[in-house]
């Protein structure tokens, strides 16, 4: 009965900061996508033209991505523990300075720092939950990481919508206090000590990039570009192509999101059961034929060709996340792996940009012209086409990547 009890502790307390490195998760996706829904009322309220109000969300997405490598390196230096402390700490203090920021641009400068903290729970809880995982629960832990990355994305636009109309844009922030507060203290709490480490120096930053990495950060690239395109195309197209409210393209919208959540644990138990290199090859594959289906469906059969197509895009996603995550860690020395979780959510981050900016690009390129407003129907229907078109072809060539990395390793013997 002893026995069982000692067995059982462990198990507690892995629960318990698996539930907490999940909540930090979820704040820094929130952080991501609660503001993009505010940009009307910040124009507003400042009297300033979207392309200044933009810099609210770009601050963010920057600092995001110029401070996670930063981030990893800063946790294999100082532990783990206490720089996640200390970003959950700069997140709920720029949260503050958020909600009361008195101008546009000292608004812009409290979402940069939000950013920066942002990039430390990224970073910090994909390396933590590599350490504190068991051995035949890693992929398991991965995919519960997906799914609070997930909620915390899903929940952006939706809590943001509900919170403007009663508080306005600064409750977006406040309620982000709180939170972060809350997760702050039961980090303090919940969360092991690091183990002593040795006065040895870190590893250069480049001596983790190897035959093996390169693939996977190359492939998460490419990957995260393909569904920020899902986010920023889908709207104009299911808003104007399909003629959708606001509030109706809110709710099919929600249908990758909701998925994601779902889907994120069954992937890492699947990355488990069958090794993350299949899975990761299931997982592309599912991607490549999602973005193929949107190019084509949703003009032929409308929202269900749109719904349709996300139910075979995303599961592809959470499978490719869990498993790449998975893989790009298995094999990384304890005093590394927040290096490589900053490579990881560095790469990831840059495609995020590149979805948000060259893809809008390429499909107001196949639209015709950037005044979507007074684009035909079929104008809109030729721009999702070869969007997705073109993020098809990226994930035949994400394919192509990881089956070469696997040769180059194969071929070498590593």
């Amino acid at each position: 009965m002893e026995q069982a009890a000692e067995s059982l502790a462990p198990e507690r307390t892995r629960t318990r900061v698996t539930m907490v490195l999940a909540l930090a998760m979820l704040l820094a996706s929130l952080g991501t996508s609660i503001a993009n829904i505010a940009l009307p009322a910040l124009a507003d309220a400042f009297s300033a033209p979207f392309t200044q109000v933009q810099a609210v969300v770009v601050a963010y997405l920057m600092a995001l991505t110029v401070s996670v490598v930063f981030a990893g390196r800063l946790g294999d230096r100082r532990g783990l523990k206490p720089m996640l402390v200390t970003g959950l700490a700069i997140f709920a203090v720029a949260s503050l300075l958020c909600a009361v920021a008195p101008n546009l641009w000292l608004l812009v400068g409290a979402r940069a720092l939000q950013g920066t903290g942002a990039a430390l729970l990224m970073t910090l809880t994909m390396a933590l939950m590599r350490q504190t995982a068991s051995e035949v629960g890693v992929g398991r832990a991965m995919g519960l990481l997906g799914t609070a990355s997930a909620l915390g994305t899903a929940l952006g636009p939706s809590l943001g919508g509900l919170l403007i109309p009663m508080a306005g844009w600064r409750g977006i922030f406040w309620v982000q206090v709180p939170l972060a507060a809350l997760a702050l203290l039961l980090a303090v709490v919940v969360l092991p000590a690091d183990p002593g480490r040795e006065k040895t120096p870190p590893a250069k930053l480049w001596s983790v990039m190897n035959r093996s990495l390169v693939p996977k950060l190359v492939v998460n690239l490419l990957v995260a570009t393909v569904m920020m395109a899902t986010l920023v195309v889908s709207p104009f197209y299911l808003g104007i192509g399909l003629g959708l409210t606001a509030t109706q393209i809110g709710f099919v919208m929600a249908v990758g999101p909701v998925i994601s959540i779902f889907s994120g644990v069954p992937s890492g138990r699947l990355v488990d059961a069958l090794g993350s290199d299949r899975v990761l090859s299931i997982g592309l594959a599912l991607l490549a034929a999602g973005a193929f289906l949107l190019a084509f469906l949703p003009n032929m059969m409308g929202v269900a060709g749109y719904v349709l197509s996300m139910i075979v895009l995303t599961p592809g996603y959470q499978l490719f996340q869990a498993a790449n995550n998975t893989a790009a860690l298995a094999a990384v020395p304890k005093e590394q792996r927040g290096t490589v979780s900053g490579l990881l959510s560095l790469s990831r981050n840059i495609g995020l940009i590149a979805g948000a900016s060259a893809m809008s690009a390429v499909f107001a390129f196949g639209v015709g012209t950037e005044g979507f407003e007074n684009a035909t129907v079929l104008a809109i229907a030729a721009g999702m086409q070869l969007t997705f078109l073109l993020a098809a072809g990226m994930m035949m060539a994400a394919i192509v990547t990881v089956s070469g990395g696997r040769r180059s390793l194969a071929g070498n013997g590593d």
